[in-house]
Parts: C-alpha cells; sequence; structure tokens
C-alpha cells in the first residue's frame, strides 16, 4: 500500500471513530486533522476504495453531525468543517449514471455545507458548494426531461428543482453581497425574480432576502445600494399581496425613503417623500408620519403648508405621543409658530382623554427653552391648581413635571439667578404631597438652601438644611450643605464637624448604592468642593482637613496628587514658621504621610493610559523637587531630614535617569546615610546602634548601584562620592565587628585617588568605640604619612596631628605597645618624627614636646629594664627634640641637661654595686 492509501485508511480510521464515539473536549481537533486532510485525498487515489463505501462513510458522517448535540464543544465554523468533509467524499462519487436519489443527496449537502461557509464568513468556500449545487440541479434537470416519468411527476419535481434553483442563485446573491460585488449579487436577484412567473410561492422569500440585504448595505453606508435592494424588495413584494404584508411592504418603504435621504436629501428629497407618502398608503404608522414631517421640514416649505399638512395627521387618529414627538421634531426645526399650534390643537384634539397632561407639560418645556418665562409660570400655575382641585398628574407624568421645573431652576442658577431660581423650587415645593418621596424633597431642600446662601439669608438656608437632615439624615449632599452655611458663617468647628460626619457617612457606605449621593466619587466630587469653598473664604484649616479626606477617598491618582500638591502649599510655610517642639514634629509626621501617599498614587498614575508620559513625569518633578526642598529645611530634625531625602531619592525613580536625576539621587542617598551614620554613633542601646548602622549600609549599597551608573555619564573625579562611601561602609563594618574588616580593606591599601585624609579617618574610625582595630589604624596612619611625604606643598599642622595620633598609638599612656609593634619601629616612627621637624618650619611647639617627653620616658622604661644601650638611646633621641623647641626651650633645657647629665653618670657606673645602682635610680625620675 503506497503512501497515499496509508493516510486515506488512517482518515477511514478517525472519520470511524469519530462517528462511534460520544463528544468529547478532543473532538475538535478530530474535526480540523480531517478537514486539513481531506484535500490530500482524490478518487484517482483511492480507486481501490469502492463508491458505496465512501458514500456510507460521509452519509455517516454527515448523520453524526446534524443528529448529535454537539453545540456545547465545538463551534459553528468545526460544525461547517464536519460537512465540508462529508461533502468532499460524496463529490468523489459522482458520475453521469447516478440515481436520482444520489445527485438529490449531494445537492443538499452542497446547499447546507455552502449555507454553514456563509454563516461564519467564509465567502469563497461558500461560492464553490453553491457552484457544485448548481452543477447538481442542472444535472437533475436534465435528467427529469429525459425521464419516461408521468408527465405530472415531471412538472412537479421540475418546480421543486427550479425551487432550489431559485435558492442557490438567492445564496450566490448572498455571497456576492458579502464580497461587495454588487454587479454579480443583482444579476442574480434579477434572475431570481424573473424566476418567480412559475414560483409565485417563492416570492415572500425573494423579498425577504432584498430587504435583508437592503439593511445590510445601509449599516455600511452603501445607500445607493441599499436603495436598489430595498426598490426590489417592494417590487417583489407586491407581485404577490397575498404572501406580503402590507405592514411589512410599508416597512420596506420607509427604510427605502431613509436610504434616499442619507444618500443624498438634496437630490432624493422629493423621491423620499413619494416613497413616505406610498408607505403610509400601505400602512399608517407613526414612524412614517413622523418621517414625512422630517422629509417636510428639509424643504423651504413654509408654515401654512407645513401647518396644513401636521394637521392632517390629527385626522388619521394616531396617538397623542406621536403627535407630540412630531411637535418636538418641529421645534428642533426651528417652526415654533407651527409647533406651539400644533401643541394647542393637539390639547383641543385629545381634551377628553387623561394624555391631555402630557400635552400640557411639553408646552411648558417647550416654552422654557425657548426663554417664554412668563407664559410658562401661568401654564405651571395652571397644572398646580388643576392638580389641587380634581384634576391631578397622572402619577407618570409627576416627575416629568418636576424634571422640568428643576432644570429651569437649574439654569436660572447657572446665572446666578438665585431669586429665580428660588421661585421655580417653590413651585415645586407646592406640588409634593406627603406621599411624596422624603428623598426627593430633601434633595429640593437642600437645592433651596443653596439659594438662600447665596442670597446672603442663613437663618433660611439652615431651615431648609435642617428640613433635609429630617428626611434624609445620611445624605453626603446635607452635609456639604451643613459645611457651606458653617463656612460662610465663619464657623469653622462647625464646618470641620461636617466634614468628619461627611467622611463618616463615606466610611460605612451603608446608603443605598443605586442613589447618586451615595457614590464614593460624588462623596470625592463634595470633598473637592468643599476645600475650594474653604479657601475661597480665608478658611485654611478647614480647607487642609478636606483636602486630606480627598487624597484619602479619591480612587484617581491624578485628583489625589493634586490634591497633596495644595496641601504642601499650605503647609510648608506654616511648618516651617514653627518653633522645634512636639507639635511641629506631628507635623513632619503628616508631611511624610503625604509623600508615601504621593509615592503610591504616582506609581498608578503611571500604570494608566489617561495621561500623556510627559505630564506624568512632570508630576513626579515636582513631588521630589518638593521632598528635597523640604529635608534641606530640617537642620535641626535630622531624623526627618532623612526621610525626607529617601522619599526625594524613591519619587525621582518616576522619572528619566538622566545624569541630573543620578546626581540628586546619589545626594539625597549620601545624606540619607551620613544621618544613619550619626544616629549610629549616638546610639543609647546596642540594639538601636545596629539597628541604624544597618539602615545606613542599605543605603550605602543602594548609593553604590547609583555611582556606578553615574559615572558611565561623563567625568566625575573630582567627585568625592566613591571616598565616602568607601568610609561609609568601613565605619559601619567596623562597629557592626565584621570579622571579614581586613578582607573589605584589602583593596582600599591600594587605590590611587586616595588622599592622607580617607586614611587618617580609617585609622580614627578603627578606634572609635565599639570599634578596636590598632593594626588597622597603624596602617593607615602611616599611608596617610606617606602621602603627606609625598605633597609638593606639604601641610605641617595636619601631618603633626597625623604624627600624634600614630605615636599615641604606639605608645599608649606612656608605654610602648610592642604587641603592636616592634621597638625598632616605634623607634622609627620617633625618628621619621624627628627628621621631618628638622626639615621643616612650623612644626607645633607643643608636639615636638610631647615627642620629647615621650622619647625621655621610654628611655627611662628602658632603664627600668636593665636595658642601658636603650636607655642612652631614648633619651639621646629626646635631647634631640629639645634642640627644636622654641620658647618652651628655655623651661626644660636645665632641667632636662641636669637629668641627662645625671643619667650618663649612672650609665657609666654600671659596673658598680646594686646599692650605687638604686641610688643612682633614685636620682633618675621622668619628666
Amino acid at each position: 500500500m503506497d503512501n497515499v492509501d496509508f493516510h486515506f485508511m488512517d482518515f477511514k480510521e478517525t472519520v470511524e471513530n469519530l462517528v462511534a464515539t460520544d463528544i468529547s473536549p478532543g473532538t475538535p481537533e478530530v474535526i480540523d486533522r480531517l478537514f486539513k486532510n481531506v484535500g490530500n485525498i482524490n478518487r484517482e487515489s483511492i480507486a481501490e476504495i469502492q463508491d458505496c463505501q465512501i458514500e456510507e462513510m460521509s452519509v455517516n458522517l454527515w448523520n453524526w453531525a446534524i443528529t448529535k448535540k454537539i453545540g456545547l464543544v465545538i463551534n459553528e465554523e468545526q460544525k461547517a468543517k464536519l460537512r465540508h468533509v462529508a461533502c468532499k467524499l460524496i463529490r468523489m462519487c459522482e458520475h453521469p449514471d447516478a440515481s436520482e436519489e444520489a445527485i438529490q443527496r449531494q445537492i443538499l449537502m452542497n446547499m447546507k455545507t455552502g449555507k454553514g461557509w456563509m454563516n461564519v464568513g467564509n465567502v469563497e468556500l461558500a461560492d464553490d458548494f453553491f457552484q457544485s449545487a448548481m452543477t447538481s440541479l442542472e444535472q437533475f434537470y436534465f435528467k427529469l426531461t429525459q425521464g419516461s416519468s408521468t408527465e405530472e411527476d415531471v412538472i412537479t419535481q421540475k418546480t421543486a428543482v427550479e425551487r432550489d434553483i431559485l435558492k442557490v442563485i438567492s445564496y450566490q446573491a448572498e455571497a456576492a453581497v458579502a464580497q461587495g460585488d454588487f454587479q454579480r449579487a443583482s444579476s442574480c436577484i434579477l434572475r431570481c425574480k424573473d424566476m418567480l412567473m412559475r414560483l409565485p410561492q417563492m416570492t415572500c422569500y425573494l423579498h425577504t432576502v432584498c430587504y435583508n440585504f437592503g439593511i445590510q448595505t445601509h449599516r455600511q453606508n452603501k445607500y445607493e445600494e441599499s436603495s436598489f435592494w430595498l426598490s426590489q424588495s417592494y417590487d417583489i413584494g407586491r407581485m404577490d399581496r397575498s404572501s406580503v404584508e402590507p405592514e411589512m411592504l410599508a416597512k420596506v418603504l420607509r427604510l427605502l425613503a431613509t436610504a434616499y435621504l442619507d444618500w443624498d436629501s438634496n437630490e432624493y428629497r422629493d423621491k423620499a417623500l413619494d416613497v413616505i407618502n406610498l408607505a403610509n398608503k400601505e400602512e399608517l404608522h407613526p414612524a412614517g408620519l413622523f418621517l414625512k414631517v422630517k422629509i417636510l421640514l428639509m424643504g423651504e416649505i413654509s408654515n401654512e403648508e407645513l401647518f396644513q399638512a401636521v394637521m392632517e395627521i390629527l385626522h388619521f387618529g394616531v396617538s397623542m405621543n406621536c403627535c407630540l414627538n412630531i411637535t418636538k421634531l418641529l421645534m428642533d426645526h426651528e417652526r415654533e409658530p407651527v409647533g406651539f399650534y400644533f401643541l394647542k390643537s393637539i390639547c383641543e384634539h385629545f381634551q377628553s382623554s387623561e394624555d391631555t397632561s402630557k400635552a400640557q407639560l411639553l408646552h411648558i418645556d417647550m416654552l422654557l427653552q425657548r426663554k417664554e418665562e412668563l407664559f410658562a409660570k401661568e401654564k405651571v400655575e395652571e397644572i398646580i391648581i388643576g392638580h389641587q382641585t380634581g384634576k391631578p398628574l397622572a402619577s407618570e407624568l409627576i416627575g416629568y413635571f418636576h424634571s422640568i421645573i428643576w432644570k429651569q431652576a437649574a439654569r436660572s442658577f447657572e446665572v446666578q439667578n438665585f431669586d429665580d431660581a428660588l421661585l421655580w423650587y417653590c413651585y415645586s415645593m407646592r406640588f409634593y404631597e406627603a406621599d411624596q418621596s422624603d428623598l426627593d424633597v430633601a434633595k429640593l431642600q437642600r437645592n433651596m438652601a443653596s439659594c438662600y446662601l447665596h442670597l446672603g439669608q442663613f437663618d433660611k438656608a439652615k431651615e431648609a438644611v435642617i428640613e433635609a437632615a429630617q428626611r434624609d439624615p445620611r445624605n453626603i449632599f446635607t452635609q456639604f450643605c451643613i459645611f457651606k452655611i458653617s463656612i460662610a458663617e465663619g464657623n469653622s468647628e462647625g464646618a470641620l464637624q461636617a466634614i468628619i460626619t461627611l467622611e463618616y457617612l463615606l466610611m460605612t457606605e451603608e446608603q443605598d448604592e443605586n442613589n447618586v449621593s451615595t457614590k464614593r466619587s460624588s462623596g470625592v466630587m463634595l470633598l473637592g468642593l468643599a476645600a475650594q469653598f474653604a479657601l475661597e473664604n480665608g478658611q485654611q484649616i478647614v480647607a487642609v482637613k478636606a483636602l486630606e479626606k480627598l487624597a484619602k477617598f479619591s480612587e484617581e491618582p491624578q485628583q489625589v496628587l493634586t490634591a497633596l500638591k495644595c496641601l504642601f502649599r499650605l503647609s510648608l510655610p506654616r511648618v516651617f514658621q514653627m518653633p522645634d517642639s512636639e507639635n511641629k514634629k506631628k507635623e513632619m509626621e503628616t508631611l511624610l504621610a503625604y509623600f508615601n501617599t504621593a509615592l503610591l498614587n504616582l506609581a498608578q498614575l503611571f500604570e494608566e493610559e489617561t495621561w500623556t508620559l510627559d505630564f506624568k513625569i512632570n508630576e513626579a518633578h515636582w513631588f521630589r523637587k518638593t521632598a528635597w526642598n523640604v529635608a534641606v529645611q530640617c537642620e535641626n530634625d535630622p531624623l526627618s531630614m532623612r526621610e525626607f531625602f529617601v522619599f526625594s531619592c524613591m519619587l525621582s525613580q518616576f522619572c528619566p535617569s538622566d545624569q541630573a536625576i543620578l546626581i540628586a539621587q546619589k545626594t539625597c542617598l549620601l545624606m540619607a546615610a551620613a544621618v544613619d551614620l550619626e544616629q549610629g554613633r549616638k546610639a543609647s542601646t546596642p540594639f538601636e546602634q545596629t539597628y541604624s548602622l544597618n539602615r545606613a549600609l542599605d543605603l550605602i549599597y543602594k548609593c553604590r548601584d547609583i555611582w556606578n551608573r553615574l559615572k558611565t555619564t561623563g567625568d566625575f573625579s573630582s567627585d568625592p562620592c566613591e571616598t565616602l562611601l568607601l568610609l561609609y561602609e568601613f565605619e559601619v563594618r567596623a562597629k557592626l565587628g565584621d570579622p571579614l574588616l581586613d578582607h573589605f580593606l584589602e583593596p582600599v591599601w591600594e587605590l590611587p585617588h586616595l588622599e592622607s585624609k580617607a586614611f587618617e579617618t580609617i585609622a580614627a574610625l578603627s578606634m572609635e568605640k565599639p570599634a578596636c582595630y590598632p593594626s588597622i589604624a597603624l596602617k593607615a596612619l602611616k599611608k596617610a604619612l606617606f602621602f603627606h611625604e609625598r605633597k609638593e606643598s606639604i601641610d605641617v599642622l595636619r601631618y603633626s596631628k597625623c604624627m600624634h595620633s600614630l605615636v599615641n598609638l604606639l605608645v599608649p599612656d606612656g608605654v610602648p605597645n610592642t604587641e603592636l609593634c616592634p621597638m625598632e619601629e616605634i623607634w622609627g616612627s620617633f625618628e621619621d618624627a624627628l627628621i621631618f621637624i628638622s626639615q621643616t618650619e612650623g612644626y607645633p611647639e607643643m608636639e615636638i614636646l610631647s615627642l620629647m617627653i615621650k622619647s625621655w620616658n621610654i628611655g627611662i622604661l628602658q632603664y627600668s629594664r636593665r636595658m642601658y644601650v636603650s636607655t642612652e638611646k631614648w633619651c639621646s633621641l629626646a635631647m634631640h627634640f629639645l634642640d627644636y623647641l622654641g620658647s618652651l626651650k628655655s623651661t626644660y633645657e636645665t632641667q632636662v641637661n641636669i637629668l641627662y647629665s645625671e643619667l650618663v653618670e649612672v650609665l657609666g657606673k654600671k659596673k658598680g654595686s646594686a646599692f650605687n645602682e638604686e641610688c643612682c635610680w633614685n636620682k633618675v625620675y621622668t619628666l
């Protein structure tokens, strides 16, 4: 068996397994595999397989697809693929001598498969199956004309075939419409239309097909094509009025008129008018009457002609709603004379109807929209009096009445005509009865209170608000009214209490979620308005409280950031003027909380796509600069300074990492680390010290990362950052007792850019409690002296201080530290000092004196240890230092010379008795 046969056998087995099993999650994958492989199979490649076997496989697959409830597992496209595979298989069995039953089956399968592909949008595949169906239909039709059946049977069968031909051609038209091929689609439909003479029973079907084409092309703004299809739909529908209702024909005509207007209202307006008149003859429908008036309004028709046209509508027995809609249309086209007169005629025509009030209300609404307020007020009075004297408004119209009144009141309020706004609200209040909604009355009272407030009538405003609070005590708008009244009266405590209550209501969220007054966004809006109102009236403390609540409850990052900006601008001048106290400390904590909120909201802002990147970056810059400025103002509060610098650095992370930002970040972290180090030095407990030092170490690491990035942007050879980071880290490690401290310093000793000052600092830090690393201090001091000596211009004072530190380290408490350094090296350091003094001017006299005394005392110490040669050596060195004393030489010269003479004499008698040695010793004493 060759490869093709093998594939087919595998294909055959897949089909058999599919139809023999239930639907499973893997079924769609099997269908896709069959659909992909069926194109690789043809009749010649499977000549050994009989037609009956292929037909059986095809029919089984087809029946399985239409009988199984497979919609829950596979979609419409996969259903089309199943039909596609079955149909392709059955096509392999086509031959001229096929039976009528086989041909009919092929026709049905091709039509259904093509329709299935049309439904999922694959028009090309659909066309292929429609063409195959047409070929089979023509073959079958030919067989019928050549058969030996009775004439009656032939006619019946031919009619059935012709009906299928018409359907297939309509399907091909549908495919052409989908492909935008109007020429082909119209040819197909006209061919179908010609066939209707023999198939009148298909009239309704073809009428509907054209109507659907008209809708489809109209939605695509193809108005010319839409007009063609709708015209064909109407013409076809008229061919058999028994099958197409007049209502449907009128519907087609109304859409046709609309298509003409959308196509070109100037050129086809008259045509559209003729069509809509025809539609209204077929069926009198409100939409048709409305469209007719709309078309008339597009022309230059006079008011008299227009009035005559609309008055005819009243005689058609249409509903009031239709008449009112036409009235609104007239008003919208600025035909007020016709509109108002028509409205009056409507009221007279429907005077016995319960809907008369609807026309009256529309009349009031139209009058107010056109600023005919005086006439409108008369109509409102009539409505109110009628409602109170036995002519009540229908319940569904009461809301419309209040809506009209409140809109007019709002218009007056917007133009600051508060007296007029009150008048309209009073109309609404007169209309309310006991059974009306308390919430609506509460809202009305709040609106009236706002008017009273603007008019300066605070007592009346309070009365209205109290009434509103009684009816709707948990309403945030009521609290806002209380707030505004308190601010207007200068009652800060009352305003603050209103803010607190408003916050409570927002937090509890126990009100009706469908009420706009309870929504969080409304509460946030009120907090923003409250802050603005307080600032406008000079109440900064109240404004700050409102802004804080706004920042707390708002879910819009930009709104929160704006509130925080206002808070900083209000708070910073006041805080910086405060003397150091607990109150100022609390204010600093508040500012830190503001920055934390800003940090969180900036992160959210950068996730949103509403704002441009430049805007977001500018916001970040504002807050980082503000944090920096606050930090530099905190000279007397290092802990706060540290936190503000850290915030500035964190906020700068939202900005582009250019050189300026990296420098700012580096500086912030250095300053913050310096504060942590200082706190570590002053810590009263080991725990506090460890905590501060570890915080400093974390900042040092972060700063070093930024420093490494910064160095790639330019030349920073003069920047001391790297040295500072080294010294900071050394101090932390030294004070924390790092066992790897020597390992940490190994590369440091070889750094070319370090100067003597850095090594002096390392030496000092090495011995600063709780650190104690004398060997490191010794090495650092030697490095420092080495760098001093290499300089062309030597700083004698700094050299002397460095030497002083080295001598104190080598000879603590006057006793040489031979465990740290051998006596030879100690001698070398004193000798180096003497050489330097002999070659340099300006060496501090007290430092020379100190060296002289230490040298002498070391000599005497050596004498006590019977090390006479060493004694003479050290004391002789002291005499050399004596030579370089200035003003102090006269003070010490006589004493030292006498002692030295005695010492030399004693050393000369060292062969004497022990008693004599003791006597001589008693005469020798340290300086």
